[in-house]
C-alpha cells in the first residue's frame, strides 16, 4: 500500500466522515469504526492500514459510546492524537463545519477556508 505520508483520521460513522470531508483540503484517510471494535477487527484495521507507522488522529462523539471507543483506541494506538468535539455538539456529524475546521487546523490538517 502506497501511503504517501497520508495522515489517518478515525471516526465512528459515515456521517462523521462526510462532515470531515467537507472541511479538509488535503489527502487524508478517514476510517470508520461503526461503533466499538472487537479486538480482531481492530487488529485487522491496524495491520491493513499500517496504523502503527502513520500519523493517526481520533475524533469520536462526546458520548458514552465514543468514550468507550476512545479508551479502546488509546490502548491499541497509544501514539494516536485525540481530538475532541465540544460536549455541546455531542456528535461529530452535527458539529458546525467551522468548529470541525478549527479542530482539523489545530491538528495541522489543511482545511478549506469558507
Amino acid at each position: 500500500m502506497d501511503l504517501d505520508g497520508r495522515k489517518v483520521l478515525i471516526v465512528e460513522g459515515r456521517t462523521d466522515k462526510e462532515a470531515i470531508k467537507k472541511v479538509i483540503n488535503e489527502p487524508l484517510d478517514i476510517l470508520c469504526t461503526y461503533g466499538t471494535l472487537g479486538v480482531e477487527k481492530l487488529d485487522a484495521m491496524i495491520e491493513e492500514h499500517e496504523l502503527d507507522n502513520r500519523e493517526v488522529y481520533v475524533l469520536v462523539d462526546a458520548d458514552d459510546a465514543g468514550e468507550k471507543l476512545r479508551k479502546q483506541l488509546r490502548i491499541e494506538l497509544p501514539h494516536a492524537k485525540h481530538l475532541y468535539v465540544d460536549r455541546v455538539y455531542r456528535e461529530v456529524a452535527t458539529t458546525p463545519a467551522d468548529y470541525l475546521a478549527s479542530l482539523m487546523a489545530q491538528a495541522n490538517i489543511t482545511v478549506k477556508f469558507t
